[in-house]
C-alpha cells in the first residue's frame, strides 16, 4: 500500500465520493435482495430454497473478503471500488435473462449464481469504501469513530430504502424491468464515479503478499469471531423468516393482496433498516465515543450485545405462546433489536479499524468482513432451516442463541 497521505481537502473529497459510489451500489443492493426474495416467494418456493438463492452470495463473500483486502493492498482501493461497481451491473444484466419457463432447478441454480457474482461485488465495494475511512479520517479525537458511523449509518439507510425501492419496482413494473431499469441506473453512476474520482486514496504496492491477509492480533481474532455471530443472530429471522411470515399473514393470496403485501414487508424492512442505519450513525454520540477510550468501547461492546441476547428470546416465546397481537409485538421489538443491533455494529465498525494499523488496514478490514460474511452465511442457511422445521419460535429463538456467543467472543477482547 502506497504511504501517499491525503492532505485535508483531498481527503474529504475522496471520502465524499466514495461514499457516494457506496450508497449508490448499496441502494441496488437492497433492491436486488427484496425483489429475489418477493418475487420466488410468489412463484411458490419454499423457505429453504429461498435460502439456498441467497447461500452462494454469502459464500462469495467470505472468499472475496478473505482476498479482497490483498488485491487492495496490491493493486489500490479505487481499482477494487470500480470492480465492485462493474460486477453489480453484469449480475444485474444476467438476471434479467432470467426465464420463467425454466425448470425450478435450472432457475435456482442461475439465481445462485448470479446472487454469486452479486456477493462479489458488494463486499469489493464494502472492504474499499471502509478501508479508505481508516486513511482519511481526521486525526482528532473521535474523529475516526464518526467518520467510520456516518459511512455505516447512511449506507444501511440507504439500503433500507433499496428495500422498498426493491419491492415497489416489483409490485409496479414485474421482475425483468426493474432489474434492467437498475442495471441502468448504476452504469451511469460508475461513470460518474470513474470521472470524478479526485486524488486522496493510495494505490497498489506489489510488495503485499497474500499471506499476510490473516492478522495475528488476537483482538482482530475475537473481535471477527463476535462479528460472525453478530450478524448471523440478525439473518437467521431477517432473511427468510419474518418476510415469509409477515407474507402470510398480510396477504390474502389473490394477486391484489400480493401486491400489497410486497408494499407492506417491503415498508417494514426498509424502516427498520433505514432506523438501523441512523442509529449507527448516533452511535459515536450513544456512546460518547470521543470520551472514552479503547478498552472502555471494548466494555461498551460487551454489555450492548449482551442486552441484544435477551431481545429475540423474549419475542421467541412471544411467538410459541401465541399471544394476542403477535404481528405488532414483532414489529416493536424487531425494532428495539435494530436499535440495540445498530449500535454494536457501530462499535464493531470502528474496533476493527482502532486496531488495525494504517499499513493493514485493507488485510484486517477484508479478514473481519469475511467472518461477517460467514456469519450472514450461516444466518442465511439457518433462517431458512430454522423456519422450516420451528416455524418463527426457532428462528428467533436461534438467533438469541448466536447473540449470546457473540458476547461471549466479545467478552474476550482485552483490547489495550
Amino acid at each position: 500500500m502506497s504511504d501517499a497521505s491525503p492532505d485535508g481537502r483531498e481527503g474529504l473529497a475522496a471520502y465524499v465520493t466514495v461514499t457516494a459510489a457506496y450508497w449508490a451500489f448499496m441502494l441496488s443492493d437492497g433492491a436486488l435482495r427484496m425483489l429475489v426474495l418477493l418475487h420466488f416467494h410468489t412463484a411458490g418456493f419454499s423457505p429453504v430454497q429461498l435460502a439456498y438463492l441467497f447461500l452462494l452470495y454469502e459464500v462469495m463473500g467470505v472468499v472475496t473478503n478473505l482476498s479482497a483486502g490483498w488485491i487492495a493492498a496490491r493493486f489500490g482501493l479505487t481499482s477494487t471500488l470500480y470492480a465492485g461497481l462493474a460486477l453489480q451491473i453484469g449480475a444485474l444484466i444476467a438476471l434479467a435473462q432470467l426465464d420463467p419457463g425454466w425448470s425450478l432447478a435450472a432457475s435456482v441454480v442461475f439465481v445462485m449464481a448470479v446472487q454469486g457474482v452479486s456477493g462479489v461485488a458488494k463486499d469489493l465495494s464494502k472492504m474499499s469504501a471502509k478501508s479508505a475511512v481508516k486513511l482519511l479520517a481526521p486525526s482528532e479525537a473521535g474523529g475516526l469513530f464518526r467518520w467510520v458511523a456516518v459511512l455505516t449509518g447512511s449506507k444501511n439507510a440507504v439500503k433500507g430504502l433499496g428495500f422498498l425501492v426493491g419491492a415497489g419496482l416489483l409490485a409496479l413494473w414485474g421482475f425483468a424491468p426493474s432489474v434492467w431499469a437498475m442495471a441502468a441506473v448504476l452504469a451511469v453512476i460508475l461513470a460518474g464515479v470513474v470521472a470524478f474520482m479526485p486524488p486522496g486514496l493510495p494505490g497498489g504496492s506489489k510488495a503485499a503478499k497474500f499471506s499476510q491477509v490473516f492478522s495475528k492480533n488476537v483482538d482482530i481474532n475475537r473481535l471477527s469471531l463476535a462479528r460472525m455471530f453478530l450478524f448471523g443472530a440478525r439473518d437467521v429471522w431477517f432473511v427468510v423468516g419474518i418476510p415469509v411470515y409477515f407474507h402470510a399473514v398480510l396477504s390474502d393470496g389473490s394477486a391484489a393482496g400480493d401486491r400489497a403485501a410486497f408494499f407492506m414487508v417491503g415498508g417494514f424492512m426498509a424502516v427498520w433498516i433505514i432506523l438501523y442505519g441512523g442509529v449507527q450513525g448516533m452511535a459515536p454520540r450513544i456512546l460518547k465515543g470521543a470520551e472514552k477510550t479503547t478498552p472502555e468501547i471494548v466494555h461498551a461492546a460487551v454489555g450492548w450485545v449482551t442486552a441484544l441476547t435477551l431481545i429475540p428470546l423474549a419475542l421467541a416465546a412471544a411467538a410459541w405462546a401465541e399471544v394476542p397481537g403477535l404481528t405488532g409485538v414483532l414489529v416493536a421489538g424487531l425494532l428495539v433489536f435494530g436499535f440495540v443491533f445498530a449500535v454494536n455494529s457501530s462499535v464493531h465498525s470502528y474496533l476493527i479499524l482502532a486496531f488495525s494499523s494504517a499499513e493493514r488496514v485493507t488485510m484486517d478490514v477484508g479478514f473481519y468482513y469475511m467472518s461477517n460474511a460467514a456469519g450472514r452465511l450461516i444466518g442465511t442457511l439457518l433462517s431458512g432451516v430454522s423456519y422450516q422445521l420451528g416455524g418463527l419460535p426457532l428462528c428467533l429463538a436461534t438467533a438469541g442463541a448466536m447473540a449470546g456467543a457473540s458476547a461471549v467472543a466479545a467478552g474476550r477482547l482485552r483490547a489495550r
